[in-house]
């Protein structure tokens, strides 16, 4: 038996890049209970991410938000915040990160169908494969990494960016039944609780994230040093050119460089592979930065104290008690408890139900539900 077809739009999206067109939008969307949200940032294409195009869809309009056009969007904020109209997002966590990162919103009552997939037990949550399965549409992602910041859209890319919240308010529909059936909705509830209190994380302006590129390289304190210097060159051209770090020189290349430390452009070439053009735009910057590298104190990696072993030992029978109930209840692991929560636990070494209420306060179902397994794991 094939999958009910959902009813194609017949009506083309409202662009919405003007002051009257985003309030008519805003009026509209304050009148529902049920609204459909998706996002699209140029994260590959400029050096700092932003949101270009905002996808809302109520179940009869389909609208296309133009961030880069609107100055203000703040009236979007009390619809966002409103705990009588659900929004409903795939894969919601990257979605409200830029919303609450860019434009300050914040979020209650939240509907996310990839969780609510995950919840039921279902291994192909990526939203094409679960369209396809539930209503027999194949999405074409072909402009799934297209840069949205660009201007004009062209036809094709605003016709695919509105069927990534056209289908949501039905499958919505389904899977809320499909949980309720199972009596996991409260489950689900928990879950997009905490995807509404996602927070934006904070990043180190000193630090440059420079240790993640050394993450797993056999690098010493010295090459350390010129690998911080190159890695502030690239980012200075980054930001220069409006460009992610990693199309400017990959990391590769960097830690290359910094194990050669070369001082010429022989040399230089021979560590990077850089020829032509690149080597005419870069070659002198690269062998400034390798300088300084050198001339500076070594660099030695943070280090990170190793756990102790009581907590070490109580994780793991966390872990155990958790994959087993996972696959007691068809789900992966982490359904059962969120590593964050997990590793609170381990920590708190709590010996009472009372002691869960602090580490557990925001899943307080799955304490109810497995409170005393969890005690029982932890210290049997």
């Amino acid at each position: 038996m094939s999958p009910p077809a959902i009813p194609a739009p017949t009506a083309p999206p409202v662009w919405v890049s003007r002051p009257e067109t985003f309030k008519r939008m805003v009026d509209d969307l304050s009148q529902r209970w049920v609204i459909a949200i998706d996002t699209e940032s140029n994260s590959l294409y400029a050096y700092r991410e932003q949101v270009c195009l905002i996808q809302i869809s109520t179940g009869e309009t389909d609208y296309l938000v133009d961030p880069l056009s609107l100055s203000d969007l703040s009236a979007l904020a009390p619809i966002f915040a409103d705990p009588n109209i659900e929004k409903v997002f795939h894969a919601a966590e990257y979605d409200v990160i830029c919303l609450k990162r860019d434009f300050s919103f914040t979020f209650k009552n939240l509907f996310d169908t990839m969780v609510a997939s995950r919840d039921l037990g279902r291994r192909s949550v990526g939203l094409a494969a679960i369209l396809h399965e539930e209503f027999g549409v194949d999405v074409d992602k072909r402009y799934q990494r297209a840069n949205w910041g660009a201007r004009p859209l062209p036809p094709a890319m605003l016709a695919y960016a509105r069927f990534d919240s056209y289908y949501l308010i039905p499958l919505r529909h389904r899977l809320k039944t499909a949980l309720e059936v199972m009596e996991r909705w409260p489950l689900a509830e928990e879950d997009f609780d905490r995807l509404c209190a996602t927070s934006v994380p904070t990043l180190d302006p000193d630090s440059n994230h420079f240790w993640r590129i050394a993450a797993g390289q056999d690098i010493n304190a010295r090459e350390a040093a010129v690998l911080y210097e190159l890695n502030q060159y690239r980012d200075k051209r980054a930001l220069q050119a409006d460009l992610p770090p990693f199309k400017v020189l990959s990391n590769q290349m960097l830690v290359q460089i910094a194990h050669s430390c070369p001082q010429n452009d022989v040399d230089l070439t021979r560590a990077s592979g850089l020829r032509g053009r690149q080597l005419q735009r870069h070659g002198q910057g690269l062998l400034e930065a390798v300088r300084r590298g050198l001339e500076a104190p070594p660099l030695h990696r943070p280090s990170q104290p190793r756990p102790d072993d009581h907590y070490l030992n109580r994780l793991e029978r966390l872990k155990v008690w958790r994959r087993r109930t996972g696959q007691d209840w068809g789900v992966e692991s982490d359904v059962i408890l969120p590593r964050d929560v997990m590793e609170e636990l381990a920590q708190a070494d709590p010996h009472e139900l009372a002691e869960l209420d602090g580490v557990m306060a925001s899943v307080p179902w799955r304490k109810r539900q497995f409170g005393r397994k969890i005690l029982s794991a932890i210290h049997y």
